[in-house]
């Protein structure tokens, strides 16, 4: 296998893995970025190592938490600012948020 087929599978794997991860969202993009951007505002509070932040933005878009959660844990949202920046990690680039906005 040259160069050139390595980069193409590479390229599908990673776009591959992109539509998976949309797919599995259990909220519109749009919504995570509000999510996102929620929770990294400017005087925002210390993260109490608790979800009541994510939770609290949820309830009043009048999402159901109980479906939400679970996907967030499975990226590594076990608190507000771990999803901040776990979550951001995976799904960042893919829905168009980024830390400095």
């Amino acid at each position: 296998m040259d160069k050139e087929q390595k980069k193409k599978l590479k390229t599908q794997f990673k776009q591959n893995e992109h539509k998976k991860l949309i797919a599995s969202l259990p909220l519109s993009i749009e919504l995570l970025k509000e999510l996102l951007s929620f929770l990294n505002r400017e005087n925002d509070p210390n993260c109490d190592h608790t979800l009541r932040e994510t939770t609290d933005f949820l309830i009043s878009r009048n999402l159901n938490p109980d479906k939400i959660i679970p996907w967030l844990n499975e990226h590594g949202g076990f608190c507000d600012c771990e999803v901040i920046f776990n979550v951001y990690d995976d799904v960042g680039d893919i829905v168009g948020w980024h830390l400095e906005e």
